[in-house]
């Protein structure tokens, strides 16, 4: 199957801002629901455990990585129904992200962005995040999920294209 991508990127006072969207014809309540209960995290993302309350950290699997490592997880923002804010920690580093949900006429839109200091690896990164995001949306429409190789390698040139752009001063 052939997947479409739809990130964009956005140069930020500190670095860049990978952005992506989904929409769900549902509230914002059971979007966010989806965002943060483990058992429904579990479906798209993975489980996670701890005290999910801002401040704190907590321990997400990686369910549908190779692996399936666990990865340490702080609450940087918690903002019911609207915002969370996280800095997820792995074997690549620190992982600035933050979801945020927009509900209208019984659509709620959802906007991921994953701040970023540096564009190095925005084509796995960006391939990455729609894949998960299409996991969200295939566990919230009771979809099959789908596969990773629709996803990497053939969105990376559109996400080299995007860090090309960026990185290019217009004249």
């Amino acid at each position: 199957m052939t997947r479409t991508p739809a990130g964009r990127l956005f140069r930020t006072a500190t670095g860049h801002d990978l952005v992506l969207t989904r929409t769900f014809r549902a509230p914002a309540a059971d979007v966010w629901a989806s965002l943060t209960e483990s058992e429904r995290t579990a479906r798209w993302f993975g489980p996670w455990e701890g005290d999910g309350t801002p401040g704190r950290t907590i321990r997400v699997q990686m369910a549908y990585e190779e692996q399936q490592p666990w990865c340490d997880v702080h609450i940087d923002a918690c903002e019911p129904q609207r915002r969370l804010a996280v800095s997820m920690v792995d074997s690549y580093g620190t992982w600035l992200l933050e979801l945020s949900l927009t509900e209208a006429d019984g659509t709620t839109e959802l906007r991921f962005v994953q701040h970023l200091t540096n564009l190095e690896g925005i084509a796995e990164v960006g391939a990455g995040w729609e894949y998960y995001l299409d996991m969200l949306v295939a566990a919230r429409d009771g979809a099959a999920r789908p596969e990773f190789d629709d996803y990497h390698p053939a969105m990376q040139p559109y996400y080299r294209a995007l860090a090309t752009e960026v990185a290019t001063p217009h004249a």
